[in-house]
């Protein structure tokens, strides 16, 4: 199986698992975990982890959201100044979830690279 591959699923569960009993920072420490213990090259370093938490947020807030018919998050929306458009909360959500564990996939390869 391809190292990004790798990364990328492990970084899923191990976000997953941490956001179940740790704050929300928690998906940086999994980010940053998957990328010293699987490490990647390039631009990888940042995109995987970005993409992988991104996703894994977006899906998690979907399922949350679509429990009350998005209600709650319409006046989020709204007062985020979003229009009431759930679906760019969601997005807005999966970026800043992603930011997060990119730059945290950046700081294990530099962690690494200083240990080496």
């Amino acid at each position: 199986m391809n190292k990004n591959i790798k990364n990328f699923i492990f970084t899923i569960i191990l976000a997953y698992v941490f956001s179940l009993y740790l704050p929300w920072w928690s998906i940086m420490l999994a980010a940053f975990i998957s990328g010293f213990l699987i490490p990647l090259k390039k631009r990888a370093i940042f995109f995987i982890p970005f993409i992988a938490v991104a996703i894994l947020w977006i899906v998690q807030s979907y399922i949350l959201s679509s429990a009350n018919d998005f209600i709650l998050a319409e006046k989020i929306a709204t007062l985020l100044k979003l229009k009431g458009n759930s679906t760019l909360l969601l997005l807005a959500t999966g970026v800043v979830g992603g930011l997060a564990a990119g730059i945290s996939g950046i700081f294990s390869k530099q962690c690494s690279t200083f240990f080496k």
